[in-house]
């Protein structure tokens, strides 16, 4: 007999399924049984080999006055035209510029598409004794960036816990009418709530650029980082798979600019997949070989005593940190009266990882060595065979 976590999983993949259908510009390719998602007819290029992509589309069979071009990131060329065959066009320009970043503009996506966001549908939860007190907000000089949904002012979370701007205020609870929340309502509520509650006052700031059903594109995500400054810490509760499983060219690109020669750090959620076999990108980029790849710690999800059976694996994975049955602030909604919420998902293990860092950096000296001394600590004991933070 089915249980009622399996039973409101069914209903969530079925709902999942059905809003993928209805986006008429992304595609699916299934790649070794898993699926990469990827925005219909358009690839992103540098800008030195726009004149190589413009000669590969055309020998594809499109012509020049058919093809659009414009620059959604600082750097980036997109080009877009009906009907091209994304795979083809990419793989005959990693042939001819050997190194170029180029690549399709990849997917990455939070719930309700069972990735980086929560395993499922969060569920009211009573309020904890102590409440959150907006005057703690600064205590540390760490600056935490949620890159995340927007955020939902009518919450538990008091405004004093984090700061954004009025673009980053989220206000769509129900975008496609269903009479249901969307998915992804309240995720950086939720994050940011696991951060503050779990630290003696993070400075966190929310930055939107996923949707309220949890989907970003890889340029927009690319050029959404590039244009962070002042952040110390950067979560990322989102994410996805790459054609090839090729590290997402832009993504990469967008990256580099942001840790390389800098004291900051990237703390990615692992996925809710439950895969071992393929690497979920931007967690991955914590191996690879680049020179910034220790600036990236991935993280599974536990329950205390085990990895989750949802949460994603493998060799790239950092450390595992609790991610089963979290509680912390949601929205106020008569489905959820107190406010808070419990959630279960990789989105929620990366912010606890966050947090510790966060509290080590006074001692420690310096983000970086905070981060060292997190993977050090986990490294003394091990769930499933990793790294684990309790």
């Amino acid at each position: 007999m089915a249980s009622k976590a399996s039973d409101r999983r069914a209903r969530w993949e079925r709902y999942r399924d059905t809003r993928l259908s209805e986006l008429g510009w992304l595609r699916t390719e299934t790649q070794s049984g898993r699926p990469v998602r990827y925005v219909a007819d358009e690839i992103l290029i540098q800008d030195s080999g726009v004149a190589v992509a413009h000669r590969t589309l055309k020998g594809l069979g499109h012509r020049s006055s058919e093809i659009a071009e414009d620059e959604p990131a600082r750097g980036v060329r997109r080009l877009r035209t009906d009907g091209l065959d994304v795979s083809a066009a990419v793989r005959q320009l990693r042939g001819q510029l050997p190194g170029a970043v180029v690549g399709p503009n990849h997917v990455f996506m939070s719930t309700p598409y069972n990735h980086g966001g929560p395993y499922g549908p969060a569920t009211a939860a009573a309020a904890p004794p102590a409440k959150l007190a907006p005057s703690a907000s600064g205590a540390s000089s760490v600056r935490v960036v949620v890159l995340d949904t927007g955020i939902y002012v009518d919450s538990p979370l008091p405004a004093g816990c984090y700061s954004c701007t009025p673009e980053n205020v989220e206000t769509v609870l129900d975008g496609d009418n269903d009479g249901e929340l969307d998915s992804d309502v309240g995720h950086a509520n939720f994050i940011a709530g696991v951060v503050v509650q779990d630290t003696e006052g993070a400075q966190v700031r929310v930055v939107k650029v996923l949707n309220s059903f949890g989907v970003c594109t890889e340029a927009a995500l690319a050029d959404k980082i590039t244009t962070l400054d002042d952040v110390d810490v950067l979560n990322l509760s989102l994410g996805g798979f790459s054609i090839g499983d090729q590290p997402p060219a832009i993504l990469a690109a967008a990256l580099s600019t942001f840790l390389a020669g800098t004291g900051r750090v990237i703390v990615a959620a692992a996925g809710n997949n439950g895969i071992a076999d393929r690497p979920f990108w931007p967690a991955a980029f914590s191996t690879g070989g680049t020179g910034w790849a220790s600036q990236v710690l991935a993280v599974a999800a536990h329950n205390g005593t085990a990895v989750c059976e949802w949460s994603n694996t493998g060799p790239w994975v950092t450390l595992v940190a609790p991610g089963a049955d979290v509680i912390s602030t949601y929205i106020t909604h008569p489905s959820f009266s107190t406010g808070w919420a419990a959630w279960s998902g990789t989105s929620f293990a990366a912010p606890k990882v966050v947090a510790a860092i966060v509290d080590r950096v006074a001692a420690a000296g310096s983000v970086l060595a905070a981060a060292e001394q997190v993977r050090a600590e986990a490294g003394q004991q091990q769930i499933g065979a990793y790294p684990a933070l309790r």
